[in-house]
């Protein structure tokens, strides 16, 4: 495919059919009909079907890609009649793509262009989420630091902070820290929260806070009492996680916080060299 016919091709896609609503991307079917030379929309719609049949056997609703719409059109006598249209997500794009008639150059075209911007959203997604979690983590070493500065300040430092977080981890799993580290495979020498999912980290940040919090209003100077107010405090969190169907001592372990974080530096570090790269895992 000559370079000039991939230019403008993608200006097209990108600059005459892609849409947004409310921020969300979108395709219309009739304008991506004609973008994938198809004449006909009877025989454009065929295709669609195939690739509602894709998404469907993917594990994707229909609904969630392909939806319904009317369009309004002029008509010669200056009036205009609604007609039938589908709002299309870039995968449904994508699947359509997939089901068309690769001889068509448009076509050809099509499911490299929407492979690619399925991969780079995916990748996006993916980095957001690392973000997310390292952010998580960075906050609950903040948040255990507070708690151990206010332990130390109101019980005169005869507390040991890591003995209250071990009791908090156990009102919070149901297993001591040492259990979850051997169940996880956490190394010896590295927290348990360096291993975490994120909405266990958001959970003991959560707990933690509310320690801090209550120990502070309440003038607690004993040990006994900050670490009580932990373990009730962890219970709490705990039972909301279970009516929320999830259960922290049967998620499985994240990948070391560690490694997430380089990654996203040195991602960080090749988009501000070359702004166009794509993000890599």
């Amino acid at each position: 495919m000559k370079i000039e016919l991939i230019q403008n091709l993608t200006i097209t896609f990108e600059a005459h059919a892609q849409q947004t609503e409310g921020d969300v991307e979108y395709w219309l079917a009739r304008d991506l009909q004609e973008l994938l030379g198809y004449t006909k929309w009877d025989n454009f719609l065929n295709v669609v079907s195939k690739g509602k049949t894709a998404c469907e056997m993917s594990g994707h609703p229909v609904a969630d890609h392909f939806a319904d719409v009317g369009k309004m059109v002029d008509l010669g006598s200056g009036s205009q009649r609604e007609i039938e249209d589908i709002m299309l997500t870039r995968y449904a794009c994508y699947l359509i793509a997939q089901n068309g008639d690769p001889r068509k150059s448009e076509i050809a075209f099509a499911q490299t262009y929407f492979a690619i911007q399925t991969r780079r959203a995916e990748l996006i997604e993916q980095r957001l989420l690392e973000a997310e979690r390292v952010s998580a983590r960075k906050k609950l070493s903040t948040t255990e630091k507070e708690l151990s500065e206010v332990i130390y300040e109101q019980t005169g430092g005869n507390e040991n902070f890591a003995l209250i977080r071990s009791k908090g981890d156990r009102a919070l799993f149901g297993k001591s820290t040492r259990a979850m580290k051997a169940q996880w495979k956490v190394p010896s020498n590295r927290p348990l929260a360096d291993f975490a999912p994120t909405i266990i980290l958001k959970a003991k940040d959560f707990a933690a806070e509310i320690t801090i919090f209550n120990a502070q209003q309440h003038g607690m100077t004993h040990g006994e009492a900050i670490s009580s107010e932990h373990i009730t405090n962890n219970q709490a969190v705990h039972k909301t996680l279970l009516e929320r169907g999830i259960r922290p001592e049967h998620l499985p372990a994240d990948e070391d916080v560690k490694k997430v974080e380089r990654r996203l530096a040195s991602a960080e570090k090749k988009s501000i060299k070359n702004p166009s790269s794509l993000p890599k895992q």
